[in-house]
């Protein structure tokens, strides 16, 4: 027999289902046209020279400067969370110690990640993937570095598509990472970072993989034939690292379009003088 105040909540939870389906989708729609920089600055870590690195004050300082592009790192606390750090063990930027591995989200959230920094930021938090991507602009670049393998890429890829952002942030991953991602979310972005280089084996295998962004890494100057390359494909160009403005000139002028960089404030003041505007926040 056929329970009438079963079926009534069953086709109010099966309605708000939908709307809330309709809902998302509309929002991807329109953050699918949000303007996206074409190139410019990625602060790395945040602004990590003058911030504590990976915390919220750092972005927040990065966003407020006009950076185009921000860097981070993510990896799994033991109790399976998403969490923002850079190295295997927690003692260099925080007031704790041992594997990250080894602490859940409730006890890692007690400790102090922004003394070792400087006094005044102290009581600054390890921030979770989710407070990190509360606090982004809809219209800055997100280099989501995996500090970890395929239970972390479909987590993240996970999260990232539940909050929307899937115009905009990008995993900086190895193959078996992002293909890991890829079943999670076919949309996600990926940043190849496997054998990463700045050589021309290392463009071949980003195109062939059919990723969308490439890091290159070293050398000071990068072949202007493999910056064609890459745009001919659609792949955009990252470049890890400097903080030479000299340098930062001659790898955008070879078609670099976001080289990472720690000191964020001379290096934005460097890209104003090439014409590079600031960006400015969208944060709807």
């Amino acid at each position: 027999m056929l329970n009438l105040a079963t079926f009534a909540t069953d086709v109010k939870r099966g309605f708000a289902s939908i709307i809330a389906a309709l809902l998302a989708g509309c929002i991807g729609i329109d953050h699918e046209h949000v303007q996206m920089p074409t190139r410019g600055v990625c602060a790395h870590r945040g602004a990590n020279d003058t911030h504590p690195e990976n915390t919220i004050a750092a972005f927040r300082e990065a966003i407020r400067l006009g950076a185009h592009m921000i860097e981070f790192d993510v990896a799994l606390t033991k109790d399976g969370e998403l969490v923002l750090m850079h190295d295997h063990t927690i003692d260099r930027t925080t007031n704790g110690e041992g594997r990250l591995e080894d602490w859940s989200l409730a006890d890692l959230k007690n400790l102090d990640a922004g003394s070792w920094k400087n006094s005044r930021y102290k009581g600054e938090r390890v921030p979770t993937l989710g407070e990190t991507l509360d606090v982004m602009p809809r219209n800055i670049w997100l280099n989501v570095h995996l500090k970890g393998g395929v239970e972390l890429a479909k987590k993240t890829a996970r999260l990232v598509a539940s909050k929307n952002r899937l115009h905009q942030a990008f995993l900086a991953c190895r193959t078996d990472a992002a293909s890991a991602a890829k079943l999670i979310e076919p949309r996600i972005k990926i940043c190849n970072m496997e054998r990463q280089a700045n050589t021309l084996q290392y463009v071949n295998e980003t195109i062939e993989a059919g990723c969308g962004f490439i890091q290159l890494l070293g050398g000071g100057k990068v072949d202007p034939a493999y910056t064609k390359r890459l745009r001919k494909h659609g792949i955009r160009i990252n470049y890890c690292c400097t903080n030479d403005p000299a340098i930062l000139a001659q790898l955008l002028a070879d078609g670099v379009e976001f080289p990472l960089v720690d000191r964020l404030g001379g290096m934005l003041k460097a890209a104003d003088k090439l014409g590079i505007p600031r960006l400015k926040p969208d944060s709807r």
